[in-house]
């Protein structure tokens, strides 16, 4: 029979209400399972995640996506391991917070209630697959998975692992899709589904999520390019300053969090930017340097100002010297992505100062910009890290997964 999209989402949602009445008992022991059938299943996962490489190699796919699309014991093994951290966290559902009561005698709170049915359109990342299930799961939501074409093996193997553990437990499997056809049909029409799907969070390429967000009819939360920068301050301690930068670019750079920006203060530049040259030469990387910092490195090409907007995600990185700290805000301010910035500085009220300045969704002192990621800062994975700041922003968990409804209790009372 072939597959509907129209018919998933529908069973979706009437599988969404199942979620939404589980206890956090009931979740958590199907996430734990869900973690340890992952590892039980770790061979056969890879096998399906070898054929996508190997179409990759047949279709040219960029350094960035094979990086991305790739699947080791060990990220397996980190895939399961963030489903048991999802576990173990507090369920945000049901949670009654703001409690008051009114002249009228009546009390008035809020609670939290799943979102209903969160569809996810992505690339190329199959761990996406896992961690977008198992937080809409734990925020009791059902949730619609379209990959894309090229991780469809992986996807579907990692689908096979959660819908086992699902119908043990005498859940409706519809509560987690995986979409099995990449026909972009299908996710055109996925965009007009609004009476059955609450979300759609689109994650991956600029032109994934420009193309999600025009067309959608149904709420998009953005998950928008990571130009991340490191501000390196007059103050900073440049052994620190070196560190964050070699961490942030050179770690991992088919990421959103990796440095695609250095910014450096003047009165450090001379000491600063020789050091940063040869320690990026090091892992050739390519230099696009502005009028005052290209003299410093042997092979830098001149910065243009597309450079400041660029999105490198490869061994790749721009290079500007301000004048002042509040230059360094000014750039980022036109030119970020509202994604992570990081300030290499010594001066607390310059680190305040940033913190309050400059509004990423992550914003960071004396830390590698590695570090934004939702299971580095506490969430045990994340959906996406959205740069919308409504209504959520930054790296979202279960909690921003839900909503809330107002409560009202009274003894009888009525308006005047």
């Amino acid at each position: 029979m072939s597959f509907s999209i129209r018919r998933a989402a529908k069973d979706a949602k009437h599988a969404a209400r199942q979620v939404a009445r589980l206890s956090p008992e009931q979740k958590r022991e199907v996430l734990h399972e869900i973690s340890q059938h992952l590892i039980q299943q770790t061979q056969n996962i890879l096998s399906a995640n070898q054929l996508d490489l190997e179409h990759a190699k047949d279709i040219h796919l960029d350094a960035a996506m094979v990086d991305r699309l790739t699947l080791t014991e060990d990220r397996v093994m980190a895939i399961a391991n963030a489903v048991a951290s999802i576990a173990e966290q507090d369920d945000p559902v049901g949670e009654i917070s703001q409690m008051k009561t009114m002249p009228s005698g009546i009390q008035v709170g809020k609670m939290r209630i799943p979102l209903g049915v969160v569809a996810m359109i992505y690339e190329s990342r199959p761990n996406v697959t896992v961690d977008a299930a198992a937080l809409c799961f734990k925020a009791g939501n059902a949730v619609i998975l379209r990959g894309g074409k090229e991780a469809l093996h992986s996807n579907l193997a990692l689908a096979a692992c959660l819908h086992h553990v699902l119908r043990k437990h005498d859940i409706d499997a519809a509560a987690v899709t995986v979409v099995p056809d990449p026909d972009r049909a299908i996710m055109n029409t996925l965009m007009t589904l609004k009476d059955d799907v609450d979300l759609i969070i689109p994650r991956g390429g600029e032109g994934l999520i420009q193309y999600v967000s025009e067309r959608s009819q149904i709420p998009v939360i953005q998950h928008y390019k990571g130009v991340c920068h490191l501000y390196v301050d007059q103050y900073a301690d440049i052994e620190q300053a070196l560190a964050l930068l070699e961490n942030g670019k050179t770690q991992r750079t088919g990421v959103c969090n990796a440095l695609e920006t250095c910014l450096v203060h003047k009165a450090v530049a001379d000491e600063f930017l020789p050091r940063a040259a040869a320690m990026l030469k090091s892992h050739n990387t390519m230099i696009h340097a502005c009028d005052s910092s290209i003299s410093h490195f042997s092979d830098a090409v001149s910065a243009t100002n597309a450079d400041w907007q660029a999105e490198y995600l490869a061994m790749e990185i721009a290079v500007r010297v301000v004048d002042s700290y509040d230059d360094a805000v000014d750039h980022i301010t036109q030119y970020g992505s509202g994604h992570t910035e990081v300030i290499a500085t010594q001066h607390y009220a310059t680190a305040n100062a940033f913190i309050r300045d400059v509004n990423s969704a992550v914003v960071m002192v004396n830390a590698s910009s590695r570090f934004s990621d939702g299971g580095e800062l506490g969430l045990g994975a994340e959906i996406g890290i959205s740069t919308s700041k409504l209504h959520a922003y930054g790296p979202m968990g279960a909690e921003s997964l839900t909503t809330e409804k107002f409560v009202v209790l009274g003894n009888g009372q009525t308006r005047k």
